[in-house]
């Protein structure tokens, strides 16, 4: 049994990286940066006000002033601003060649003969110089970065309307077991919904990549190898969940062996996830998930999570917190490190949740993230500082 760290690092050893596809820049949210996006155009392309006033000389700012034209946003000056004149112009307009200083229209006051007198101290210039923001040919966006809202914006202003991305892994889910149904039927005695798949499904949706079930796997070990075969050559990535224990029927690693999966590790000191599996296949890396949801959901986000993420390139990075113990909390065991789920309450403070153990699936719906605690520690004091990371 290894420990968890050195699963993380077998794992990472293992990555390989997805191919790229151009796609539109206006789909592109969520997805992971191929290459840099470089500018066509100066930001802001013009000398451009940054608020509704009066453009002139700095040095006539306290003479009174004749206006000679009104500047609005998209209209280039028609008039050259002269001695004691200005322009009276709007937000995001081109400031007139010349023009030093843009006062606002509040410092303003309307003189009875119609000239516009500055009634304020005096003030900055309030004009967004030419290329101030990025220059042509800066790059405004770095390879292998994940696309979030605000980087549309720039790509659209920068003129880039196809971007190059990474392709997301295709990862095939295969649920394992007799006792398991789908969640459309009700569960006879001695039987379970399947939700270990569906929950996968949408981690692997959050984790950026494509989701493909493949059903349940009987206890059949043929019928279990056909399926394997067949989610192996389809997928980058396929995650089992069951079948990876010490049972009768827990025969998943040997048929993984069978279908040329070579197994790197079968357990890993941790809880819950003791009965993790780790291989790679020329094909694809196949992980063995236990059955229980809570092990699964959590092996997921600590070990498969990053793994998808540097397949496309993204360095991806779990969001940790430090925060205070609101209680003293003691676990029955530190043989293992511990995956431990947990709430925040409104001083910022973390309160464990109260969980029967890995089938108890409904204890994280509002959890609030997972807490670490190592090998040998068996409790954490209340008013001791632990690191929450998002779930």
């Amino acid at each position: 049994m290894i420990t968890f760290e050195e699963a993380f690092q077998i794992i990472m050893r293992y990555v390989f990286e997805t191919g790229t596809e151009t796609i539109p820049f206006n789909d592109s949210c969520c997805r992971i940066l191929a290459g840099d996006i470089t500018s066509d155009t100066d930001m802001p392309s013009f000398n451009r006000s940054a608020v509704d006033g009066y453009a002139c000389h700095s040095s006539e700012i306290y003479n009174e002033l004749e206006v000679i034209e009104v500047i609005r946003a998209g209209m280039v000056p028609q008039k050259a601003v002269g001695k004691n004149q200005c322009s009276k112009i709007m937000t995001g307009a081109i400031v007139p060649d010349g023009c030093d200083i843009v006062f606002m229209v509040e410092y303003s006051q309307i003189l009875p003969d119609g000239k516009i007198k500055f009634t304020g101290s005096v003030q900055k210039p309030n004009i967004s110089y030419k290329g101030e923001d990025v220059k042509a040919g800066d790059v405004v966006l770095k390879r292998g970065k994940f696309i979030k809202p605000q980087d549309v914006a720039v790509m659209a202003s920068a003129g880039h309307t196809k971007v190059i991305v990474k392709k997301m892994p295709d990862v095939g889910i295969i649920s394992t077991g007799d006792e398991l149904v789908e969640p459309s039927e009700l569960p006879q005695l001695s039987q379970i919904r399947n939700s270990n798949a569906y929950q996968l499904l949408a981690q692997v949706t959050r984790a950026g990549g494509k989701g493909h079930y493949y059903g349940i796997a009987p206890d059949i070990e043929n019928v279990t190898f056909e399926i394997i075969t067949k989610a192996i050559s389809e997928n980058d990535i396929v995650l089992l969940t069951g079948g990876v224990s010490m049972g009768d029927f827990d025969f998943v690693p040997s048929v993984l062996k069978r279908a040329g999966v070579e197994i790197l590790f079968d357990q890993v000191n941790v809880q819950p996830g003791k009965p993790t599996t780790f291989g790679s296949h020329p094909k694809a890396a196949v992980f063995g998930l236990p059955g229980n949801p809570v092990s699964s959901f959590i092996q997921f986000e600590t070990l498969i999570r990053p793994f998808i993420s540097k397949m496309m390139g993204y360095n991806w990075k779990p969001v940790e917190h430090k925060m205070k113990m609101a209680v003293r909390y003691e676990r029955k065991s530190a043989n293992r490190m511990g995956w431990i789920p947990v709430t925040v309450n409104d001083d910022m403070e973390v309160i464990p949740v109260d969980i029967h153990g890995s089938a108890h699936i409904t204890a994280l719906p509002y959890s609030d993230g997972i807490i670490m605690m190592k090998q040998g520690i068996r409790s954490l004091e209340k008013g001791e500082i632990v690191s929450v990371r998002q779930i």
